[in-house]
C-alpha cells in the first residue's frame, strides 16, 4: 500500500488556519476591514469610566471589575452590563466605552451626566440602552449605526442636547422594540423607515420639535404605542395612516397641527387610547371611531369637527370641548343636505375655512362657499381658486337642486363623477386648471362644462394620496426612488474583501458553532432565572398600563432589573419597592407632597415619565387599625364605594384641572344597594349627613349630601363650617337653604367673584337647585350621583375657559402650573393640618374627627 500523503494545511489546527486567513485578508484589503481586538482590556476602559464619573460609584475599586456594583460580566470575563440607575452621578462618559465589545446592556438613566453622548456605533452585542434624564450636550456622528441587535433604546428628558434628527441608521436594528426620545430636542421629519422595523412596538417622541407628516411606513409597522404629542411647532398633514395601523393600542398626537378629517378607523380594533385634542382636525367624526370595541379614552377638544355629535359607549371617557361645530347639541342625524356637503368637503380635506364657517344644521345660514334658493335648497357650490387638494365627491350628485359646481383652479385629481350628469337642474360644471383625469361624463347639451388645463383629462390614472400623506410607494422604493438609487450605489461600492470574507465564513462557522450552542444554553438559563425574579400578580398575563388607560413604553421599565408595573383588570397593583425608591429619589424630603393620617405622600416619576404619588405608611402607626385603613385606601381604587369624608381638601386637581378624589382611609364598600350601621363615626364636621350623624347609617346618599355641601361652598365662597360667623350663619347648609327659598335671593348668596352674566346666572340657578336637593335632610329626597352628573354635564362645556386671562382676583396666574398656583394660594391661607390623638378621639385636621358612640355625650 502507498504511504498516505497529507497536504500541509491538513496538519495545521483549524483555529490557526482561521487566524492565518484573517491575516491574509488584513494584508490584502489594507484597512477596508475594521477588526475589533478581542483582547481589549475591559478593565482599563472601566477604570477610565470610574475616573470620569463624579462621584466615583460606591464600590468601584479593585482589579476585578466584574465584582463592581452595577457591573456584570459574561463567562469569558468581559463586561456585558453596566447599570447605574438614579445614582446622582455627574461627569462625562469616556469615548472608550465603545471598546466594550461584549456589552449588552447600558443603563445610566436618572443621573446628571453631561458632555457628549457615548459613541455606540458598531457595538453588535448591545441590546438595551437607557440614557434618560441626564444632561448630555452633544450627539456623536453615526451615534446608532451598526447596532444590529439593539432592542430597547431610551433617551427621554435630555433637553440640553443640540438639535438632532432621528437617524436612518435605525434600520440597522431590525429587532428594535422600543425607541423613546421624548424631550430630547429632536428636529426635522420622522424618517419613512418603519417598514424595515417589523419588531417596533413603542415609539415615543413627544415634546420635541419634529415637523412634517406622519410617514406612510407606519402602516407597515407593528407599532402599538405611538406618542408624538406636544411638538414645538407641530406635525401637520392628515392622520389617515393611523387607520392602517391594525396593531396600535395607544395614539397620542395631541398639541400638533394635524388637519383634515379623521379617516376610517374600523381596522384599529385594538385601539384603547386616542388623544387628538389641540390640533386643526375637521370633518365629521366617523362612526368607526365610536364603534371601536376596546376604546376607553378619547380626547377631541380644541378642534373643529362637523356633522353629528358622536355617541360613544358609556364606558368610554370622552372629551369633546366646546369648539366643535356639530349640527345638533346632542347625538342624532344632521339635515340631509348638511350630511352631503360635509362629505363633499371631506373629499378636499375639509379645510379649516370650511369648518370655521359651517356651523349648525342649516347650510343656507351664512355658510361660506354655499348658495341656496328661497326654498332652502343648495344651488351653488363654489370651491373655485382655493388651491385645495383632493377629489370631487360623488355625493354632489345627491344635491338634487344644484345648479352650479365651481371647482376650478385647485389641485384636484381623479375623475368627474359620472353621476353628476343625472342632476336635472345643473347648468355649469367648471373643473378647469386642475389635474382631473378620466373620461368626461355625458352631460345634457345645455350644461356648460369647462375642463381646460387638465393635462390628464381623458386618461385613467391612479388616485393621488390624500393631502398631507406620503405616497404608499415612497416607503417601498422603486427603480427611480431615492432609496433605490441609494441601494444601487451601495451595491456597486461593494469591494472585493466581502468575497474573501464569505470564504472565511465557512471555516469560521465550523469553529464557532459549538461555542454558540453553549452560549445560548447559558443565556437561556440566565433569562429563566431573571424571569423567575419578576414580581407578578396572581391572575393571568401581565398588562403594562399607566394613568388614563395609557400604555407606557416598556423600554425604560425593563432596564430597572425587571421592575415592571403589572396591572390586571379587576385586580390590584404590585410595584417593587426598589422602583418606588428610584421614582421618589429614595423618599427624599424634597419630594414630599403632604402628610396624611397614615403616613407621608411623596411625588415621583417612573422611567417612562409617568408621575405618581406614593403614600408611605409610618411604622409608628402600623397597628391592626392602621393597616386595615391603609389597605382600604389602596383596595378601594378597584371597587362602585362610600367615601364618608368628601370635602374640598380631599379633591385633588391636576394641571389640566381634572379632579380626583383622594384619602380613602374611611371608605366603606357599597354593595348591592345595602346599608350598614356603624358604631364608629368618622368624617368632617359640616359635611356629615344628618342620618349618619344621628344613627350611624351608611349609604351612598351620605356622599351625595357631602357633594351638595361642596357645591354650596363653590357657589358662595364660604366654608361648610365657619366658627368666626354668628351661630345662625356658621353652618352653611341651613343658612344656604334659608337664603335661596326665593330665586330672586340667589344673587345675595353667590360669591361676588362669580359676577355672572344673564346666561351664566341661569346655569348657576340649576346648580343651586341641585345643591339643595343633594343636601336634603332625608336621604330618600337626595338624587343619585348619576342624576347630578346628568345635570352638571351640559354645563361643563359652557363653563370651560376658552383662553387664559393671565390672572384673577386671587392673584393666580393661569399660565402657572397648578402646583405653583396652589403654593401662592396657600401662602394666603391660614388653614393648617395637624395630628393629635387622645384616647379614642383622633383629630385628623381642624374639623375632622373619628370617635366611638360611647363618647358621643362627651364630644
Amino acid at each position: 500500500m502507498g504511504k498516505k500523503r497529507y497536504k500541509f494545511y491538513e496538519k495545521i489546527p483549524c483555529y490557526l488556519l482561521f487566524f492565518l486567513l484573517i491575516a491574509i485578508v488584513e494584508s490584502d484589503v489594507k484597512g477596508s476591514v475594521v477588526i475589533r481586538d478581542g483582547s481589549t482590556d475591559d478593565a482599563s476602559v472601566m477604570a477610565k469610566l470610574a475616573k470620569s464619573l463624579v462621584p466615583t460609584p460606591a464600590g468601584w475599586s479593585g482589579n476585578n471589575v466584574c465584582k463592581w456594583p452595577g457591573v456584570s460580566c459574561d463567562s469569558s470575563g468581559r463586561v456585558d452590563s453596566i447599570s447605574l440607575i438614579g445614582k446622582s452621578l455627574g461627569g462625562q462618559l469616556p469615548p472608550e466605552i465603545n471598546q466594550l465589545s461584549n456589552i449588552q446592556s447600558l443603563n445610566l438613566q436618572n443621573n446628571r451626566l453631561s458632555g457628549p453622548l457615548p459613541p455606540l456605533s458598531d457595538l453588535t452585542s448591545l441590546q438595551d440602552v437607557h440614557l434618560d434624564s441626564n444632561n448630555f450636550t452633544s450627539v456623536p456622528p453615526d451615534f446608532l449605526k451598526g447596532l444590529t441587535n439593539l432592542q430597547h433604546f431610551s433617551i427621554d428628558e435630555n433637553p440640553s442636547l443640540p438639535p438632532w434628527t432621528i437617524p436612518d441608521s435605525l434600520t440597522d436594528s431590525p429587532s428594535l422594540t422600543d425607541f423613546s426620545a421624548s424631550n430630547a430636542n429632536i428636529i426635522g421629519e420622522i424618517p419613512d423607515i418603519f417598514g424595515s422595523l417589523p419588531s417596533l412596538e413603542n415609539l415615543r417622541l413627544s415634546y420635541n420639535n419634529i415637523t412634517g407628516f406622519l410617514p406612510s411606513s407606519f402602516a407597515k409597522s407593528g407599532i402599538q404605542n405611538l406618542v408624538l404629542n406636544n411638538q414645538k411647532f407641530g406635525l401637520s398633514g392628515r392622520i389617515d395612516v393611523i387607520g392602517s395601523m391594525e396593531q396600535v393600542t395607544q395614539v397620542w398626537i395631541h398639541v400638533n397641527k394635524f388637519s383634515g378629517p379623521i379617516s376610517d378607523l374600523s381596522g384599529c380594533i385594538n385601539l384603547i387610547d386616542l388623544q387628538l385634542r389641540d390640533n386643526s382636525l375637521t370633518g365629521a367624526i366617523p362612526p368607526s371611531l365610536t364603534n371601536l370595541p376596546k376604546l376607553a379614552n378619547v380626547s377631541l377638544q380644541n378642534n373643529i369637527f362637523l356633522g353629528p355629535m358622536p355617541g360613544f359607549k358609556p364606558s368610554v371617557q370622552v372629551s369633546l370641548g366646546n369648539t366643535n361645530h356639530f349640527c345638533n347639541p346632542g347625538p342624532g342625524p344632521c339635515d340631509p343636505q348638511v350630511t352631503l356637503l360635509i362629505e363633499v368637503a371631506g373629499a378636499v380635506g375639509c379645510p379649516m375655512s370650511i369648518a370655521q364657517s359651517w356651523s349648525g344644521n342649516n347650510p343656507c345660514n351664512d355658510w361660506n362657499y354655499i348658495t341656496c334658493d328661497a326654498k332652502g335648497s343648495v344651488t351653488v357650490i363654489n370651491f373655485a381658486k382655493q388651491n385645495w387638494v383632493g377629489t370631487i365627491s360623488p355625493a354632489v350628485a345627491n344635491l338634487t337642486g344644484l345648479k352650479q359646481l365651481l371647482m376650478n383652479d385647485n389641485n384636484l385629481t381623479g375623475p368627474i363623477p359620472a353621476s353628476l350628469a343625472s342632476l336635472t337642474e345643473l347648468q355649469i360644471v367648471d373643473v378647469s386648471n386642475n389635474n382631473i383625469s378620466g373620461k368626461v361624463p355625458k352631460f345634457r347639451s345645455d350644461v356648460i362644462v369647462k375642463t381646460s388645463s387638465n393635462p390628464f383629462i381623458g386618461k385613467d390614472l391612479p388616485l393621488s394620496p390624500p393631502p398631507g400623506r406620503s405616497s404608499p410607494s415612497s416607503s417601498g422604493g422603486t427603480d427611480n426612488s431615492p432609496s433605490a438609487s441609494k441601494d444601487e450605489k451601495h451595491k456597486s461600492s461593494i469591494s472585493t474583501w466581502v468575497i474573501v470574507a464569505i470564504v472565511i465564513a465557512g471555516v469560521f462557522l465550523i469553529l464557532v458553532v459549538l461555542c454558540l450552542v453553549i452560549y445560548n444554553k447559558k443565556r437561556k438559563g440566565k433569562s429563566k432565572l431573571s424571569r423567575g425574579k419578576e414580581q407578578k400578580l396572581k391572575n393571568g398575563s401581565p398588562k403594562i398600563v399607566n394613568d388614563y388607560g395609557a400604555i407606557p413604553s416598556t423600554a425604560s421599565q425593563r432596564s430597572a432589573a425587571n421592575s415592571e408595573i403589572y396591572v390586571y383588570d379587576g385586580g390590584n397593583v404590585t410595584i417593587p419597592v426598589e422602583l418606588l425608591r428610584e421614582a421618589t429619589n429614595n423618599f427624599n424630603e424634597e419630594n414630599i407632597l403632604g402628610r396624611g393620617g397614615f403616613g407621608i405622600v411623596y411625588k415621583g416619576k417612573l422611567h417612562d415619565g409617568t408621575e405618581i404619588a406614593v403614600k408611605r405608611m409610618e411604622a409608628s402607626i402600623a397597628s391592626n387599625k392602621g393597616l386595615n385603613e391603609f389597605r382600604a385606601e389602596i383596595e378601594v381604587l378597584t371597587k362602585s364605594f362610600i367615601h364618608r369624608d368628601l370635602k374640598p381638601s380631599n379633591v385633588l386637581l391636576g394641571d389640566d384641572m381634572r379632579a380626583k378624589v383622594s384619602d380613602f382611609g374611611l371608605v366603606k364598600n357599597a354593595s348591592d344597594g345595602k346599608y350598614s350601621v356603624e358604631t364608629r363615626l368618622a368624617g368632617t364636621f359640616g359635611y356629615l349627613a344628618p342620618e349618619y350623624a344621628s344613627t350611624g347609617r351608611v349609604t351612598t346618599k351620605i356622599d351625595v349630601f357631602a357633594f351638595g355641601v361642596m357645591l354650596m361652598e363653590i357657589l358662595t365662597g364660604r366654608k361648610a363650617l365657619d366658627e368666626h360667623l354668628p351661630e345662625d350663619r356658621s353652618h352653611l347648609v341651613p343658612w344656604f337653604k334659608k337664603m335661596v327659598v326665593n330665586k330672586e335671593k340667589i344673587l345675595e348668596v353667590l360669591d361676588p367673584t362669580l359676577d355672572p352674566d344673564e346666561e351664566t346666572y341661569q346655569s348657576i340657578c340649576k346648580v343651586v337647585e341641585l345643591a339643595g336637593h343633594c343636601a336634603a335632610r332625608e336621604p330618600s329626597q337626595r338624587p343619585d350621583m348619576g342624576h347630578a352628573v346628568n345635570v352638571l354635564a351640559p354645563l361643563v362645556e359652557q363653563w370651560t375657559p376658552t383662553a387664559a386671562t393671565g390672572g384673577d382676583s386671587f392673584n393666580i396666574d393661569f399660565n402657572m402650573s397648578l402646583p405653583q398656583a396652589l403654593q401662592r394660594w396657600k401662602a394666603n391661607d391660614d388653614s393648617t393640618l395637624s395630628e393629635d390623638t387622645y384616647g379614642d378621639y383622633t383629630k385628623r385636621d381642624k374639623n375632622t374627627f373619628s370617635y366611638t358612640k360611647e363618647h358621643q355625650r362627651v364630644m
